[in-house]
């Protein structure tokens, strides 16, 4: 295909063909994250425009707008929509129906980063305890204890734990989609990991586990067997969605500063940071890409461990011996 041959073609047409031909190739919540973002920032603003017409001023005219509505609309969506529309207009550079990307012409606005909820050890406790008894109690103390995910938490499986509770292999997540819940394997090669599960988890995984054979035994045919470690009742999985609309409220009823589940995997982070666990290992059991993100994620944890590696040199050569 050359560029020019498609000058009746618009962009709309063009991103729903590409969107078409997207679904598949990537996850299922990915794909809908990109049609999201398409019908309704793009297309709204910029579908009629024919694609061989498209110039990096009017996607930056995009952004602006954007960012001038009332309220405006944040960085972060911003940069998503620029990200978006940047891979689908690479496509048509490859497929020859441009002979440049205009995105890439573009600048959307830097986002601005939001500062980490703190979950120090007074506070998990208080988790720990408050959700003992309620559906949150296990998946609070698999956050806390491992760093993981909530969707690895809720994908998690008897046969992914070994079985003395000893470590636990991340082998897939849950997502819920508009087609329903969807089990997938984690997004990076990093996120497919083994942790190793300390002895305070332990307790409350046994506890499950009888508890489930219990209910197992009273619900009879009624109990839909998948073999997770978190389930509902029934033993269907959990929505992770419903999990996170519920988790707000819990907080409030029990007089609990509000912080995010996901707050939860950056305690665990922090906790061992500050105890002086290697961040390399930090990183493995986070999943995390790189070293280099979880030491970008968790800046605020290194001003104490620069301190105490600096006491640690003044040990060495106290001032008494110069």
């Amino acid at each position: 295909m050359q560029a020019g041959r498609i000058e009746a073609q618009s962009l709309g047409e063009y991103l729903q063909a590409w969107l078409h031909h997207s679904k598949g190739r990537v996850r299922l919540k990915t794909w809908e994250g990109y049609q999201s973002i398409i019908n309704r920032h793009v297309i709204p603003a910029l579908g009629d425009v024919p694609l061989e017409d498209l110039h990096p001023l009017l996607v930056q005219k995009l952004y602006s707008k954007m960012a001038a509505r009332v309220p405006p609309l944040s960085g972060g969506t911003i940069l998503n929509t620029h990200l978006v529309l940047s891979h689908a207009l690479a496509q048509a550079v490859r497929w020859g129906y441009l002979s440049s990307n205009p995105a890439a012409g573009a600048e959307p606005p830097r986002p601005h980063r939001k500062e980490l909820a703190v979950v120090d050890h007074s506070l998990a406790e208080r988790l720990l305890v408050a959700s003992v008894g309620t559906r949150y109690e296990l998946p609070v103390a698999i956050a806390i204890a491992t760093g993981m995910r909530r969707g690895e938490i809720l994908a998690l499986r008897w046969e992914d734990i070994d079985k003395d509770y000893s470590v636990a292999r991340v082998r897939r997540t849950l997502l819920a989609t508009n087609e329903g819940l969807v089990f997938e394997q984690p997004k990076t090669p990093r996120s497919r990991r083994a942790v190793v599960l300390p002895e305070f988890l332990k307790p409350y995984l046994a506890r499950e586990k009888a508890s489930q054979q219990e209910r197992r035994r009273m619900l009879g045919e009624a109990w839909e067997e998948h073999g997770l470690v978190c389930c509902r009742r029934n033993g269907e999985p959990v929505n992770p969605d419903t999990l996170t609309s519920g988790w707000a409220p819990f907080l409030k009823r029990r007089g609990i500063p509000h912080v995010r589940f996901h707050d939860l995997r950056h305690a665990h982070a922090t906790m061992m940071l500050l105890k002086g666990v290697h961040p390399k290992i930090v990183s493995e059991r986070l999943g995390h890409a790189s070293i280099g993100i979880t030491l970008d994620t968790y800046s605020h944890v290194l001003p104490s461990m620069q301190a105490e590696a600096a006491d640690a040199f003044d040990a060495l050569f106290p001032i008494e011996a110069q």
